[in-house]
C-alpha cells in the first residue's frame, strides 16, 4: 500500500514495529508528516577539507585531515579532560573531550591520520575543537562521502537499534522518494512566492534533507522557517478573533471620581506622553464591550507601575476589583510597598498575599477579598491557588508575564465567570516584529519615554579579562555615594554550566571589597523569606554598597534605590 504524509510511521517500509514504536517515544515521531518533518540541525560540509591555518571562530562545523598524537588526559577527577593534537601540514589543534574521556582513549590510534569534524573554538588565544566527530582516513572513505550531511537528532536507544543520524536519513530518503509529488501541493499564492524569492515547498523539503549545495540548503531554509512563522502568525490571529467574538468585557464607562481624584491630586509627577498614549488605549480597550488582553513594553522607570495602577483604579471606579501577579516575593512587595504609598489616603484598600503570609493573616484576607472589602490584591503565585476567590474581578495585571505558564495565567482568567480584563507588563526589550510574532493574540503598546529626571539606562559589555577594571570602575561609584548590584545566574556551582554560582562570586567579591571600606549584601531564591527581607533592607537603606544576587531580583530590584 502507498504511503501518505498523514500514514502512521509503522506504515514505513523500512521500519520494524520495534523501532516504530522507539520514534514515537523517543523523538515524537508518529506520522511520516513527522518524520519528513523532523529537519537536520546542522549539517558537515563534505566538500572541502580545511587546514588548521583557516579555522577562525565563526566557522561552523569543519572537516580537517591529520595525524593524531600526544594523547593525555590533563586535570584530576571530574575536572579533568582528554586532550589529542592533530597536525596537518599547515600546522596544529588540540582536540578536547570532557565527556566520554575512557572510551574515547581507548578508540584513539596514536600517530594515525583522521578525519575529523567539529566546531573550532578559541581558548587561550588557541583554537580548539571540543568532542570532535573522528574517522580513520581511507581514499575509501573519501569516496563515499561529498556534498552537505545533514545530521539529526537522536537518541541512544535510537542508536542500539541502528537509527543513528544516518539511520534517520535513510528512513527519510525512502519515504521523499516513495511519495508522490502532490503530497507537497503549494499552499502559499504565486504572488507571495515570487516576491519574496521562495523556492517550492516540494523543492524545500527535498533540498532540506538532501541539500545539492549550502545555496540550496540555505534557500530551502528560508522558505521552511517563512512557513512556519506564517502559519504560527495566521493562528495567532485566528485565535484573537476567536477571543475578541467569544469573550465579552466589562464597560468601565467611569472615570470620574476615585481615578480623576488620583489624577488630579496624588500624580507625583506629570506623565509622558508615551504613559498618556497607553492609558488611552487601554481607555478605549476598556470601552470596547470585549475583553482586553494587551501587552504592555517599557524599560525599567518607565512608570509602568504607575500606568498599571490607574488601569486598576478605572476598574475600581466602576465597581470591581483588581490585581497584579508577580513571579517573586520582592517584586510583590515592592509592588505593594510603591501603591499603597502612592494612593495615600485615598479609599483603595489593597493587601499583599504571598506564600509566606503567616496562615492566621491568610484566613483573615480571603473572606475580605470574596465579600468585596479588598480593592486590589498584590501578591505572587499564591494569587492563582483556587482557595482565592474574588466576588467580582474585573482588572488583571501580570508582571513579567513569561514567568508564568500557560495553565497558570489561565486560572487568573477564571477568577470570574467574566474573564477579567487582562494586562501583561515586561521591562524585556521586544521589538515590534518579534512581539507580534511571540505574542500575536495581545494588543501591543509600548512605553517609549522616561519621566522627567530619569537617566538613560547604559548597557556596556566587558570580558572576564577586564574584571580588574570593572572593579576599579565599582570602586569609584562607590566613592561618590553610589550603590551597585551583581546577578549571577545560578545559586551553587554546576559542572554542567559554565557561570559562576552566586555563592562563589559572594567569597570572590568580598576578597576584592572587604569590609570595614565596604560592605556586601547576598540574596537568592534558597534564603528563607525574612533572610531575604533583611539583606534587601540592608541593600535599601544603604547600609551595603554591593548586593550579589541571583535572577530572583532580575525583576524586583527597584533601581530608584541605587543613587
Amino acid at each position: 500500500m502507498p504511503i501518505t504524509l498523514n500514514s502512521p510511521i509503522e506504515h514505513h517500509p523500512g521500519l520494524t514495529s520495534a523501532k516504530a514504536e522507539s520514534l514515537k517515544k523517543d523523538l515524537n515521531i508518529f506520522t511520516i508528516h513527522d518524520l519528513i518533518g523532523h529537519y537536520p540541525f546542522r549539517y558537515v560540509d563534505r566538500t572541502k577539507i580545511y587546514k588548521t591555518t583557516d579555522l577562525a571562530d565563526d566557522m561552523p562545523y569543519v572537516q580537517l585531515k591529520g595525524k593524531i598524537h600526544s594523547i593525555k588526559t590533563v586535570g584530576i577527577g571530574h575536572k579533568s579532560r582528554l586532550s589529542a593534537i592533530l597536525e596537518d601540514s599547515a600546522g596544529e589543534v588540540e582536540l578536547v573531550w570532557f565527556q566520554g574521556a575512557q572510551w574515547v582513549q581507548k578508540s584513539l590510534k596514536e600517530n594515525e591520520v583522521y578525519i575529523v569534524f567539529g566546531k573550532p573554538q578559541k581558548f587561550n588565544h588557541k583554537f580548539n575543537i571540543a568532542h570532535p566527530e573522528l574517522k580513520l582516513f581511507t581514499e575509501e572513505l573519501m569516496a563515499q562521502q561529498s556534498g552537505f550531511e545533514p545530521i539529526y537528532s537522536t537518541s541512544e536507544n535510537l542508536k542500539k537499534k541502528y537509527l543513528d543520524t544516518k539511520g534517520i536519513q535513510k528512513l527519510i530518503v525512502q519515504a521523499l522518494k516513495s511519495l508522490p509529488p502532490a503530497e507537497f501541493e503549494e499552499y502559499l499564492p504565486k504572488s507571495m512566492i515570487q516576491s519574496h524569492g521562495f523556492v517550492s515547498r516540494n523543492q524545500a523539503i527535498h533540498h532540506i534533507h538532501q541539500p545539492p549545495s549550502i545555496e540550496d540548503m540555505n534557500r530551502a531554509t528560508k522558505r521552511l522557517k517563512f512557513d512556519e512563522l506564517f502559519f504560527i502568525q495566521l493562528n495567532l490571529i485566528k485565535l484573537k478573533i476567536h477571543r475578541n467574538q467569544a469573550f465579552k468585557g466589562f464597560v468601565l464607562e467611569k472615570v470620574d471620581g476615585i481615578f480623576d481624584e488620583f489624577y488630579k491630586n496624588n500624580l507625583p509627577y506629570e506623565l509622558t506622553n508615551a504613559q498618556k498614549r497607553v492609558l488611552k488605549e487601554i481607555r478605549r480597550d476598556t470601552l470596547s464591550g470585549k475583553q482586553m488582553n494587551r501587552l504592555l513594553q517599557g524599560d525599567v522607570g518607565s512608570g509602568k507601575t504607575i500606568v498599571g495602577l490607574m488601569t486598576m483604579l478605572m476598574a475600581i471606579n466602576n465597581g470591581f476589583q483588581a490585581t497584579i501577579l508577580a513571579p517573586t516575593e520582592i517584586l510583590a512587595q515592592q509592588h505593594y510597598a510603591g501603591i499603597t504609598e502612592l494612593i495615600g489616603a485615598l479609599p483603595v484598600k489593597v493587601r499583599l498575599l504571598t506564600g509566606s503570609v503567616k496562615a492566621k493573616e491568610r484566613r483573615e484576607l480571603l473572606p475580605l477579598l470574596e465579600s468585596g472589602e479588598i480593592d486590589i490584591l498584590i501578591g505572587t503565585h499564591a494569587i492563582i491557588e483556587d482557595t482565592v476567590v474574588f466576588k467580582n474581578l474585573g482588572m488583571a495585571i501580570i508582571d513579567e508575564q513569561h514567568k508564568f505558564g500557560v495553565a497558570q495565567r489561565a486560572k487568573l482568567w477564571r477568577k470570574n465567570n467574566t474573564p477579567p480584563h487582562i494586562r501583561v507588563m515586561t521591562a524585556t526589550p521586544i521589538p515590534r516584529t518579534l512581539a507580534m510574532t511571540l505574542y500575536g493574540d495581545l494588543d501591543y503598546s509600548i512605553i517609549d519615554e522616561l519621566p522627567p529626571g530619569r537617566q538613560t539606562i547604559k548597557t556596556i559589555h566587558k570580558f572576564d579579562s577586564q574584571r580588574l577594571a570593572v572593579f576599579g570602575f565599582m570602586r569609584e561609584e562607590i566613592a561618590k555615594g553610589r550603590q551597585i548590584y551583581i546577578v549571577y545566574p545560578l545559586i551553587d556551582e554546576s559542572e554542567m554550566l559554565d557561570h559562576k554560582a552566586v555563592t562563589e562570586g559572594y567569597d570572590s567579591i568580598i576578597r576584592d571589597f572587604p569590609e570595614p571600606n565596604y560592605h556586601v549584601a547576598m540574596v537568592h531564591g534558597k534564603l528563607k523569606s525574612k533572610d531575604k527581607e533583611y539583606e534587601m533592607q540592608r541593600f535599601i537603606k544603604g547600609e551595603a554598597n554591593i548586593l550579589v544576587a541571583t535572577t530572583v531580583i532580575e525583576v524586583g530590584v527597584n533601581v530608584l534605590m541605587l543613587q
